[in-house]
């Protein structure tokens, strides 16, 4: 039996009635090529989605110079060709390379990556050679334009030149060492901790020697492609101060505002881990009959009866919920071998423009675009969503500094229980007792033949502590190949996220969770893009084979196909998976959703804008002359004002 990790791969071939049968215009090439790019680098989303955002404006203002209604975002010189399409292909095949090799020439994956993008300039018949930026060739068009947005990263606030990493940012808890029970060093129980790892290994699959240090805490000072100084409140912390965009307000804190959402919200991300075992007996229907279209920033929907396009009901899909539930959280996981989320999304976007029943109209109306018009201003609408979206999501995670999971139930387990005063380990700050789930160990529970019988401890050591009905953890699984670690009672003080071991959880902060902002923007700018919230032909999917798709453990126990009607379905779907993987609380989730719906609409129309013509707003010109008599003006003004004082 071979697992495969290349979980987008099997996406583009395993997506419900869709089919490549659209030719893929060169756009469409580069974008893969980047996608693979991020595959084999870090996984780091903010800076990716900032990738995906400068390619697709390089490759939409290339496109844009030769085209006489639309706005280039970087270059707004306008040119003329013999061959438009020629002159096209050729500018943006220059601007995208020139970017994506300066780009990835310090990525760890540089030697694949840099290879592969000279590789496609050849089979182009493009010399890589031709740096020149002088004249008007399209040669010369697309490396000013690859040159113009470099320079214009250099300055952008990522801090590019230094690999993106953090001025000033430190966190203020000590590591926990996931490997050894508990967590007993930990200073403020409302604050993000890093983690103490032998080794870790991102999300891309890149393995590195210790826990990374928190990803762009800082990220609230890049430029955004839609968002404004509106959109931006300011904070000090630390003595630091902080851009917050979209600012959602604070999460729940542990003994102060929001102390019983924050028990109830990691509660039931315990709750959920105990939903991950496929031999319970539990059956559920995960079809679009069943299951989405939910109301904004809820999870109360019921499903719909009829697929819009056929006028047939939604067939019923039943499988066991722990194969569904684990599917659910390794596919949106974006990892190993992932192009992370921002780029996840791009391959949706890629697989629904190949779809033979999409009509590529802009927003589902006016004339049909040919591919390389639809990609260029797809790319562009979705690259600068997907920037403005790591932005503000970061910009939250940054200042607001939020712990995950796996902190805070551990942290309260060592507490002990705040459910009832009067029994065994009570402490204001403790977890919250939940019958079957979560439950004190007592002298009667380790009885032969009790649920705590094998967790008493050398001695009975362990009475008193908290015990856990969850996924046992990687302790308990011999071979991912063939073994599931399943569900039972285990020490709370050892739980652990549906991770691998060498992960845990993402090197940020939770609050906000990203994958709610991200995916909530993205479906919000998909349903704009095609004039339609549903998917191609009222539905898509993905197939996740039998014993072959799940990489944590062995698994699904059956084939399992996650399908989604809508965007929006799809999108919340990604935000419920990040709470069964152990990832995120409610409270990190629901404002996510929210932002990302007003981040996807903002950033779409700001696209429509250079579509249109619109976006670029042209500096005054002054006259020489006339710039002279207005600094004399000026000059005589302020004399006039200090000889009356």
């Amino acid at each position: 039996m071979i697992k495969t990790n290349l979980f987008k791969f099997l996406f583009t071939i395993f997506m419900l009635s869709l089919s490549a049968t659209a030719s893929a215009a060169i756009a469409r090439e580069w974008n893969e090529l980047l996608l693979e790019a991020i595959r084999s680098d870090e996984a780091r989303p903010t800076v990716h989605a900032r990738n995906l955002y400068h390619s697709s404006a390089a490759m939409y203002d290339a496109w844009c110079a030769y085209e006489p209604v639309c706005d280039g975002v970087f270059y707004q010189r306008k040119h003329t060709a013999d061959d438009k399409n020629a002159a096209q292909i050729e500018a943006i095949s220059y601007a995208a390379y020139r970017l994506l090799t300066w780009r990835f020439t310090p990525s760890v994956g540089a030697d694949v990556t840099l290879p592969t993008l000279d590789a496609e300039m050849q089979m182009l018949g493009f010399d890589i050679n031709n740096t020149t930026t002088s004249g008007n060739s399209a040669a010369a068009v697309g490396n000013r334009i690859a040159q113009s947005i470099i320079q214009y990263g250099l300055s952008d606030g990522a801090n590019e030149l230094n690999n993106y990493i953090n001025q000033f940012y430190q966190p203020i808890n000590e590591a926990l060492l996931p490997d050894l029970p508990g967590n007993p060093n930990i200073t403020d129980p409302n604050r993000w901790q890093p983690l103490a790892l032998e080794f870790f290994e991102g999300q891309s699959g890149v393995v590195v020697e210790e826990y990374p240090e928190f990803l762009s805490p800082e990220w609230g000072y890049v430029r955004p492609f839609s968002m404004t100084a509106a959109d931006i409140n300011t904070y000090q912390r630390d003595g630091h101060t902080f851009h917050v965009y979209k600012d959602p307000g604070p999460p729940p804190y542990i003994g102060g505002e929001g102390d019983a959402d924050y028990k109830a919200g990691f509660v039931q991300v315990v709750e959920f881990s105990s939903y991950l075992d496929p031999s319970d007996g539990v059956m559920i229907d995960i079809s679009p009959a069943s299951r989405g279209n939910n109301d904004l920033g809820t999870n109360n929907g019921s499903g719909r009866d009829i697929n819009p396009v056929t006028n047939q009901p939604y067939a019923p899909q039943i499988v066991p919920a722990g194969d569904y539930y684990r599917v659910l959280a390794e596919f949106w996981a974006d990892g190993p071998d992932s192009e992370t989320p921002p780029g996840h999304w791009f391959t949706i976007l890629n697989t629904v423009s190949d779809h033979p029943l999409l009509e590529k109209r802009l927003q589902g109306e006016g004339e049909i675009l040919d591919d390389l018009e639809w990609e260029v201003k797809s790319y562009l609408a979705l690259g600068g969503t997907m920037h403005d979206a790591a932005i503000s999501a970061w910009s939250v995670k940054g200042y607001y500094d939020y712990l995950r999971p796996v902190s805070a139930i551990r942290y309260m387990c060592d507490q002990g229980q705040s459910s009832d005063p009067s029994a065994a380990s009570y402490n204001e700050d403790g977890i919250t007792l939940l019958p079957g789930i979560i439950q004190l160990i007592t002298p009667e529970t380790i009885q032969p033949g009790g649920i705590h019988q094998f967790l008493a401890g050398l001695g009975n050591s362990n009475l008193g502590k908290i015990a856990i009905n969850a996924w046992q953890g990687p302790d308990y699984i011999i071979d991912p190949e063939t073994t599931v670690a399943g569900v039972g009672w285990i020490l709370c003080e050892n739980w652990w996220p549906y991770q691998r071991p060498s992960f845990v959880s993402p090197p940020f902060a939770g609050y906000v969770s990203g994958h709610s902002v991200y995916s909530r923007a993205a479906a919000e700018v998909l349903t704009a893009l095609t004039g339609t919230a549903f998917f191609p032909g009222g539905m898509s999917g993905f197939l996740a084979p039998q014993n072959e798709f799940l990489v944590f453990e062995d698994g699904p126990s059956v084939d399992i196909t996650l399908q989604w009607a809508t965007y929006q379905d799809a999108a919340d779907e990604t935000s419920l998976s990040r709470i069964y993987g152990g990832i995120h609380p409610t409270a990190d989730d629901i404002p996510g959703r929210f932002m990302g719906y007003e981040i996807g609409q903002q950033a779409f129309n700001r696209a429509l804008s250079y579509f249109q013509g619109t976006g670029f707003v042209q500096p005054v010109s002054v006259n020489s002359k006339w710039l002279l008599l207005l600094m004399l003006v000026m000059l005589l003004m302020v004399a006039h004002r200090q000889f009356n004082q």
